[in-house]
C-alpha cells in the first residue's frame, strides 16, 4: 500500500490504520465463550423458554460478528508490519478503514447476504456492535430488561415470535390456538427506555422503533373519547426522514380478544 494523506500531521496510511485498528480492538467486546452462555442460559431458564432460544441464537451472531472483526483487525496489523501477506481483502479493509467505512466482510457474507448490519460509516456501525453487545450481554449476565431495543436484534421478527409462544403458554388453560393468536401493540407514556421500571406481566416494552417520513407528537390538549390525551402522527421536522417513536407495549392476544379493544391491531414490525 502506498502513502495516503489524511491521519494526524501527515501520518502514512499505514500508520493511520494502524493505530485506528489498535483502539477498534480495544474497545471490542470479550468473546462470547459457548459453554459459558450455554450456562448462563440454563440459570435463566433454559432452553425450553422461547425467549432463552433467541437470545441465544442472537449471542451466536454477534459473536460471528466479533470474531470477524478481532480477526481482520489482528492480521491486518501483522500485515501492515510485514508478518503476513497483504492480501486483496486486507488491502480493501484498510482502505475502508482510512476512509471511516465499514470493511465489507464485517457487513456482507461472501454470497452478498447481510453478515451484520448496514451502517453508512465505521463510527456509527462500531458503535452499533457496542450496543448490540451491550443489550445481549446484559440480558445473559442479569435477565431481562424492562423494555427492549428490537432494532438491535439480528431477527427481531424471531423476537416477536418467541414473545407470542411465551404470552400463548400463559394461557395454556385458556386453550388458545397459536395460529388464532395475533399481535397486539399500544404507545406506552414512556418517550425512553431508561423510564420504564418494570417489565410487563405479559408481552415486551420495545423501544429504537422509527417511523418513516412523520413524527409520534403527543398532544396532550386533543382528548379522545376516554379523555385520554390522543397522539396522533405529525408531519415529520425538516430534514428528518426518520423519528423515534415512544416506547410500545406489544404482547399476544386472540382474535376474539383482540376485535374487543378498541385499538385496531397494528403492526410493528414487518
Amino acid at each position: 500500500g502506498g502513502m495516503g494523506g489524511g491521519g494526524g500531521g501527515g501520518m502514512s496510511r499505514e500508520d493511520s490504520v494502524m493505530e485506528k485498528a489498535q483502539e477498534l480492538l480495544g474497545k471490542l467486546p470479550a468473546d462470547y465463550i459457548e459453554d459459558d452462555y450455554k450456562l448462563k442460559i440454563k440459570k435463566l431458564g433454559g432452553m425450553e423458554v422461547p425467549l432463552n432460544i433467541f437470545l441465544y441464537q442472537e449471542i451466536q451472531r454477534l459473536q460471528n460478528v466479533i470474531e470477524k472483526v478481532r480477526y481482520t483487525l489482528t492480521i491486518l496489523q501483522q500485515a501492515i508490519r510485514g508478518e503476513v501477506v497483504m492480501t486483496a481483502e486486507l488491502q480493501a479493509a484498510m482502505d475502508d478503514i482510512f476512509a471511516a467505512k465499514v470493511p465489507k466482510t464485517w457487513a456482507f457474507t461472501p454470497g452478498g447476504d447481510e453478515f451484520s448490519w448496514i451502517l453508512p460509516t465505521l463510527g456509527l456501525w462500531f458503535a452499533s456492535l457496542l450496543e448490540r453487545d451491550n443489550q445481549d450481554r446484559t440480558w445473559l449476565n442479569s435477565g431481562r430488561p424492562n423494555s427492549y431495543w428490537l432494532t438491535g436484534f439480528f431477527n427481531p421478527q424471531g423476537f416477536l415470535t418467541a414473545m407470542k409462544q411465551e404470552v400463548a403458554r400463559m394461557h395454556k388453560k385458556e386453550e388458545w390456538a397459536l395460529d388464532d393468536v395475533v399481535y397486539y401493540t399500544e404507545v406506552t407514556e414512556y418517550d425512553r427506555a431508561e423510564q420504564v421500571r418494570s417489565a410487563p406481566k405479559e408481552g415486551v416494552y420495545v423501544h429504537g422503533l422509527f417511523l418513516d417520513g412523520a413524527r409520534w407528537s403527543k398532544l396532550s390538549q386533543s382528548k379522545d373519547t376516554d379523555g385520554k390525551p390522543e397522539a396522533t402522527m405529525a408531519e415529520s421536522e425538516p430534514k428528518k426522514l426518520f423519528a423515534a417513536m415512544p416506547v410500545l407495549f406489544v404482547t399476544a392476544m386472540t382474535k376474539a380478544l383482540e376485535r374487543g379493544k378498541s385499538l385496531g391491531p397494528s403492526q410493528v414490525y414487518n
